[in-house]
């Protein structure tokens, strides 16, 4: 029983499902029409596809391998290929032969251009905004896509424009579903500032605790301390805490936290009338 769809792939009638599909993808390469320009390439790229369709399909090729060319009327498949005319549907034709829904595998090759064989892109892509206290503490993000609602585990220390995967969540096709790639756009701070591991704020130091020492409690990002301030301390004055800042994920290690000094001054108003007195005539003009 002359079987010819064989033939057209360069393979025996014993072929591996392996051994299809390495012929079908090196024959492809072969007379892709941006790779061939020769007159009957293009035709013959064709038949190569729709050889592949049947037999890379186990309940298409088990129907071939029992009736053989007899399905094309006697012809062997080039013959019956070329006798449908240039413009016809060979795709249409295999699935009314056939039966079902297949088609021609055309994800085999990249849009725009000659890609190789591959499997259908099932993944999406999308973005989100989270919290810049999200980005840096790590956290959930809600999800609404494509009808479906969902939390995201978004890690300790994303930067913005980082992209994590949400496994499952993309298209569904022939029962396998990809992924989400989300893109993550961090907003900005009020408070702080964010170079790599780094953090930066201000916070507000009164005049007598610049001027004579003390403490000041701060309440970090991620957690409240007490820092000690020392006399004459000036404005913009930076202090660093060490392991407040962001996580390195690589590294598994925090960076460091500036604080910033920020000399609040009191009202005249408010201060004792002497004092007021005081200072005007005894505080240098320089």
């Amino acid at each position: 029983m002359a079987k010819s769809l064989y033939e057209t792939l360069e393979i025996n009638e014993n072929a591996t499902a392996d051994e299809i599909k390495k012929a079908y993808r090196k024959l492809a390469r072969k007379y892709h029409p941006d790779v061939n320009k020769d007159p009957g390439a293009e035709d013959k790229f064709k038949e190569i596809n729709a050889a592949y369709e049947v037999l890379s399909n186990p309940e298409k090729k088990q129907q071939y391998d029992q009736h053989g060319d007899s399905m094309f009327g006697g012809q062997n498949f080039h013959d019956f290929a070329r006798g449908q005319g240039s413009n016809v549907d060979l795709d249409e034709i295999l699935r009314q032969m056939f039966g079902g829904g297949g088609g021609f595998n055309r994800s085999g090759f990249s849009q725009g251009g000659f890609g190789g064989f591959s499997e259908p892109d099932l993944d999406t892509n999308a973005q989100v905004t989270i919290d810049f206290d999200v980005a840096i503490l790590g956290g959930k993000q809600h999800i609404t896509l494509n009808n479906d609602s969902f939390d995201v585990k978004i890690p300790e220390g994303i930067e913005n424009g980082q992209k994590i995967r949400a496994k499952g969540k993309g298209k569904a096709y022939q029962g396998q579903r990809g992924d989400l790639i989300l893109k993550i756009n961090v907003s900005q701070s009020p408070d702080y500032v964010r170079e790599g591991d780094t953090l930066s704020k201000y916070f507000d130091v009164p005049l007598k605790i610049a001027l004579f020492g003390g403490k000041v409690e701060i309440k970090t990002i991620h957690k409240d301390i007490t820092l000690k301030v020392p006399q004459n301390t000036k404005q913009n004055q930076k202090f660093r805490v060490k392991e407040l800042g962001v996580l390195n994920r690589k590294a598994g290690i925090k960076g460091d936290l500036y604080l910033k000094a920020n000399i609040v001054l009191p009202k005249i108003e408010d201060l004792d009338e002497e004092l007021v007195q005081m200072l005007e005539s005894k505080l240098p003009e320089k």
